[in-house]
């Protein structure tokens, strides 16, 4: 059974920077497709950056050169570089894996991010 551990949120004012990481237990790591998801209170949940088992990436337009995705397959482990952060990208945060052969989704249980005005 894969499990997704999440950390890295917290409150930081506007223009500042979090860095959130996912670490996955439970399965061969390469073989998923990783991503971030959102939800702010009130709104449907967003996909915020995928990164494929070959390195590509793909992001939301409103985050595009603020915010980058990673892996390290090593380390089971997904990052999320948040830079310029503004009060919108206040939510709370979910790592997501999917598997490329079955589709089998994973969700972590979420990270609060808050950026202050």
């Amino acid at each position: 059974q894969v499990q997704l551990v999440e950390s890295g949120g917290g409150l930081v004012q506007t223009g500042g920077s979090l860095r959130l990481s996912c670490a996955a237990s439970g399965s061969t790591f390469k073989f998923y497709t990783m991503g971030w998801y959102r939800q702010a209170p009130g709104k449907q949940r967003e996909l915020v950056a995928t990164i494929t088992t070959g390195g590509t990436t793909n992001y939301l337009d409103s985050v595009k050169g603020r915010f980058t995705i990673s892996r390290v397959n090593a380390k089971n482990t997904v990052y999320l570089q948040m830079n310029t952060l503004k009060p919108d990208d206040t939510a709370v945060y979910y790592c997501n894996l999917e598997n490329i052969w079955s589709k089998n989704n994973y969700w972590g249980q979420g990270t609060q991010v808050t950026v202050s005005s």
